[in-house]
């Protein structure tokens, strides 16, 4: 098979989809990689590396999707990529397509055939390709809104852990699977006074177990994060609900009710954000105010921390992109967990949350293969 490594587009965005040594791996299994020239340079790869493990480097996107069998990204395709891609091409990337639906209907057009990292499932049910980075978008959660809990970016002015004879931050972080567990631990390890919320009985006896004392694991409801978010100087937003639409769980009123210069991250904005007053913003213009209260709302956090999301988000996706690479994708979905990284075919939706988000019609993978 013949794979496209792409260079990011998105503003702020330096991570790529592949490492030198992924494309190695590639080139041992038998097949032709082309990268785009400079795509791994925000990651600290330079084209000659991929050019001694084995890929060839073309000058522009449309040669890339021009030759491939299966094009990579890291995020989803941008607009002046959309006449690019071709019919029956495989697209294999974060898609997050429950939240933005002219995306759902762009991709739709192209014939293709889309397959998100977020929704591939494990033996377990768990998400083996969203959690690398995951980890670091909790990590990343936790120590930005650190940062912007600093007067100089208009925050309470507050050290996250305090010092002596004075009060730690209270920290809310709502989700308490590889996000909130993540951003927990760094804030933990601040000294922060920490509470997570979670709706899972055995998650939060496995919290309650392995979290240090500072750190309280509690049953969420509506009414408990109204009371919480009023005394909380930091709340992350660490909820999922696999390739769906995030919940709104902080409302406009209710923020109304939180202290002028708390600071709230939402970590969902990828899949539509979990607080009612969330837009996504970039790296680069990071932050906004509401009601006193900072909003940061980065969609590709770990686009922050390129090198180590690269390196670890290579680590998770190549073993799955070997596996389409070397038995097709119609093979692999034989595997129920990688069936459900299947998002659309063609012109038809197959991932149900997707279709539910906007009401479109759902078509059974089973009927395509």
């Amino acid at each position: 098979m013949i794979i496209g490594i792409l260079k990011e587009i998105k503003p702020q965005e330096n991570r790529v989809s592949m490492t030198p040594s992924g494309v190695d791996m590639m080139k041992t299994n038998g097949h032709k990689v082309y990268v785009e020239k400079n795509a791994g340079l925000g990651s600290g790869f330079e084209d000659h590396l991929y050019i001694k493990a084995g890929a060839a480097i073309l000058d522009t996107p449309e040669e890339i999707y021009g030759i491939s069998d299966m094009v990579m990204h890291v995020k989803e395709p941008q607009e002046s990529e959309f006449s690019l891609i071709k019919k029956w091409q495989i697209v294999f990337t974060y898609l997050h397509l429950a939240a933005d639906k002219d995306l759902t209907h762009a991709l739709l057009k192209t014939g293709s055939i889309g397959i998100a990292y977020e929704t591939i499932e494990d033996r377990n049910g768990k998400l083996p390709l969203l959690a690398p980075m995951s980890e670091v978008a909790g990590r990343l959660a936790t120590q930005q809104g650190a940062k912007y809990l600093e007067r100089t970016f208009g925050g309470r002015g507050l050290l996250l852990g305090g010092v002596t004879g004075t009060p730690p931050a209270n920290v809310l972080i709502i989700g308490g699977g590889v996000v909130g567990i993540h951003a927990a631990r760094v804030a933990c390890g601040m000294g922060a006074n920490v509470t997570v919320l979670d709706m899972n009985l055995d998650r939060l006896r496995y919290l309650s177990e392995i979290m240090p004392a500072n750190c309280q694991a509690l049953m969420s409801s509506p009414a408990l994060i109204k009371d919480l978010v009023k005394t909380s100087d930091l709340v992350v937003g660490a909820v999922l609900i696999a390739g769906a639409k995030a919940p709104k769980l902080i409302t406009k009123q209710m923020l109304s009710t939180m202290k002028k210069g708390s600071v709230i991250v939402d970590v969902a904005i990828d899949q539509g954000g979990c607080f009612e007053t969330s837009r996504p913003t970039t790296h680069g213009d990071p932050v906004y105010e509401v009601d006193g209260v900072i909003h940061y709302s980065v969609a590709n956090m770990p686009g922050a921390v390129p090198l180590t999301s690269t390196i670890a988000l290579t680590n998770a996706t190549l073993p799955y992109a070997l596996k389409i690479a070397n038995n097709g994708w119609k093979a692999v979905c034989k595997d129920h967990g990688f069936a459900k990284g299947v998002n659309y075919v063609s012109d038809k939706l197959v991932c149900k949350p997707v279709a539910d988000a906007f009401s479109m019609n759902y078509t059974a993978l089973e009927s395509m293969l």
